[in-house]
């Protein structure tokens, strides 16, 4: 009788306790992994001459979708959407070259680094900009939502010069604006700089941002442990098989920067 009283005791409880996200049982059950990925971060993510989604993150996103054995799904995303995304379940993971902050951790998962940068301006060729320094007085902008328009408000505070800040929903609209002479430097990261130089005539590269620099990660939901564990996994495999070194060769350009942080197991 007391097994009996134990065995649905435990039933009941069970039945009580919420569902657990599973998300990889869920991508491989429909055939289908929903990517966010931010498409106007070229060569990262952008669309090519034929308007398909391109770059470093959609090869990630095809990639883990193989792995999976399910068809990839790309949801183009600005870089404010990138957390709602995955909040509300439109997406499985992002890929957009999102920085692992402990504010954002409260809200989504986060993997081990799969690829990192440095913030670095593009300006205007009639700027005057050479140096860090010689920004003072300057008009800036940068994407709305991103590390670089976060940091870059630190600097303005202490400058003065907030009212000199520009945000913009795309780093697309910011490239347009520094070309157009409405803004003097854009605030990117190093991987943008070559091809949007190439891209406008009057755009150049800047000095590089004085803050750290940028690891980013894959993200998933924070509560799915399960999912973050295989999507961790995921990007170790990207680096023992050579596919990392082979992606940022292709679009970036050179070596694959280090991943691993010195002193820091993960």
């Amino acid at each position: 009788m007391f097994k009996k009283f134990v065995a649905a005791t435990a039933l009941s409880l069970a039945a009580a306790l919420p569902a657990q996200a599973d998300t990889l049982d869920d991508v491989v059950d429909r055939g289908q992994l929903k990517c966010g990925v931010v498409l106007d971060f070229p060569p990262i993510g952008y669309r090519d001459e034929n308007n398909e989604p391109a770059g470093f993150d959609v090869e990630y996103c095809n990639d883990l979708a193989a792995a999976l054995e399910v068809e990839p799904i790309i949801y183009p995303v600005t870089w404010a959407e990138r957390l709602p995304m995955i909040v509300t379940g439109r997406a499985d993971v992002v890929f957009g070259a999102t920085s692992d902050s402990l504010a954002r951790a409260r809200t989504v998962g986060f993997t081990i680094p799969y690829a990192i940068y440095y913030a670095q301006g593009v300006v205007n060729a009639e700027s005057g900009i050479k140096t860090f320094e010689d920004i003072r007085g300057k008009r800036v902008a940068a994407a709305i939502g991103t590390v670089p328009e976060q940091e870059w408000l630190k600097i303005a505070a202490e400058w003065g010069e907030e009212h000199l800040y520009q945000g913009y929903q795309s780093e697309n609209e910011v490239f347009l604006a520094v070309s157009q002479g409405k803004a003097d430097i854009g605030i990117t990261t190093n991987t943008a700089v070559k091809p949007i130089t190439e891209q406008y005539e009057t755009v150049e590269a800047g000095p590089r941002m004085p803050w750290t620099t940028d690891y980013t990660s894959v993200v998933g939901k924070r509560e799915d442990v399960t999912w973050l564990n295989y999507l961790n996994l995921f990007v170790t495999h990207q680096v023992r098989s050579g596919r990392y070194a082979e992606l940022w060769g292709k679009y970036v350009g050179g070596e694959a920067p280090e991943l691993r942080i010195p002193g820091v197991m993960y």
